[in-house]
């Protein structure tokens, strides 16, 4: 019997140890083993009130872990309960202080979700976007061995979970432009001209639509400084800063905006003229003119702009302004002389050489039906198309290469 009694008392000391130091605790129970569980599940079967107490006790004894167990039975057995909004909410607070990050996230989440009415559903909203903001970063001590791309992931996950829960809130434009920021880093610029164009198209009225419609002109504006072979990317990228300016004229960014658009539009001229000079060597006159002429309506007064001119008169004054008149015309005119000619030497069995090769068919304008539409002409959210950006070992066109102050993203 002294051994007996000897024993249970050493093992309710060892319990009361163990539940002081937060490693767990021996739980005993009339007719059955003693048993160990984690810290924070020894309260299980104490109501609601008594586990906040509990939770509270090992908060202020700076046991954090057995803190958060209480709070979240709390949640678990009494998911109705007064208290449990608010043990959430602790129980979140309390994660994030320790370092866990998504776990804090997933908290704040359950809150807002589960218990919409509590007066923390801002704060939880906030405390969601702010772990979001940090993850977008991927700079804090606590995250630093975390892939950037998973950062990313997990920044576009949070910040999906705001624009969800709180579609009218005070974070949720931004949290949907983040998402865009998010995409970008991951060099998914399909996916964050999706997120952008949900930005314009939702928030119209936000300070931040302004720099999405900016962002969507920017990533095409990349895309054609890359050297695709299509013009889309070109001409997506005007229209989205054509849109950004007449809606956003006075805006910090249109200045740069505008510089952007002139870069554009003389990478269109050079084309243009480049394509003019190949048809000229060609000697496929008409086509030649038709591209000076496009030189012409581009860029007046351009350095391109005044060559073309110039080669034009040249060539009106070697062939005649018949030669180059548009192909229908041409090819009319050529039938008629050909006609003529030919009841004129008939039987005589001479040939005459033809005039320049004027009928050269004209190229196809390049272009990517994959491709998102731009801005102004895209439904309410764009779609995912395959490819912005070339395949890796493309060529890139030899002037991809405007000055960095024009090129350079003011994105925050």
């Amino acid at each position: 019997m002294y051994f007996l009694l000897r024993g249970v008392l050493f093992l309710t000391a060892l319990s009361l140890i163990l539940t002081e130091s937060g490693s767990g605790a021996v739980v005993f129970q009339p007719g059955k083993k003693a048993k160990f569980v984690a810290p924070g599940e020894e309260e299980i079967n104490q109501t609601a009130l008594e586990l906040y107490g509990t939770a509270q006790t090992a908060e202020k004894q700076g046991n954090l872990k057995r803190a958060i167990g209480a709070y979240k039975n709390i949640v678990r057995k009494y998911p109705r309960d007064a208290l449990a909004a608010s043990a959430l909410y602790r129980a979140a607070e309390l994660e994030e202080r320790r370092g866990n990050y998504l776990a804090a996230a997933d908290a704040y989440r359950q809150l807002v979700e589960r218990y919409p009415e509590s007066p923390r559903f801002d704060e939880a909203i906030e405390a969601q976007f702010r772990i979001g903001e940090m993850y977008l970063a991927g700079k804090k001590k606590r995250i630093l061995g975390i892939p950037l791309g998973k950062s990313q992931d997990r920044a576009v996950t949070i910040f999906a979970s705001v624009v969800r829960t709180a579609p009218y809130g005070k974070y949720t434009a931004r949290a949907q432009f983040d998402i865009g920021l998010a995409r970008e880093k991951q060099n998914l610029p399909e996916m964050a001209i999706e997120a952008y164009q949900a930005v314009v198209n939702k928030f119209t009225n936000e300070p931040v639509a302004a720099d999405a419609q900016y962002q969507i002109g920017y990533i095409w504006f990349l895309a054609a400084r890359k050297g695709t072979t299509d013009a889309a990317a070109t001409t997506n990228a005007k229209t989205a800063f054509q849109d950004f300016l007449l809606h956003y004229p006075h805006s910090e960014k249109a200045p740069q905006a505008r510089a952007n658009l002139d870069l554009l539009e003389h990478k269109e001229t050079k084309s243009s003229y480049e394509v003019a000079k190949f048809y000229d060597k060609q000697k496929y006159y008409r086509a030649a003119v038709i591209y000076y002429n496009e030189v012409i309506r581009q860029q007046p007064g351009s350095t391109e702009s005044n060559l073309a001119k110039k080669r034009i008169d040249q060539l009106r004054a070697k062939i005649g302004e018949a030669a180059l008149q548009p192909a229908v015309s041409a090819v009319q005119t050529g039938k008629k002389k050909a006609e003529a000619h030919g009841a004129r030497t008939a039987g005589t069995g001479s040939a005459q050489p033809g005039p320049a090769n004027n009928e050269a068919p004209l190229p196809a304008p390049a272009s990517d039906s994959s491709l998102p539409p731009p801005a102004s002409l895209a439904p309410d959210m764009t779609t995912a198309p395959d490819h912005l950006f070339p395949p890796p070992g493309t060529s890139a066109s030899s002037d991809a290469s405007p000055s960095p102050a024009a090129s350079a993203s003011p994105a925050p």
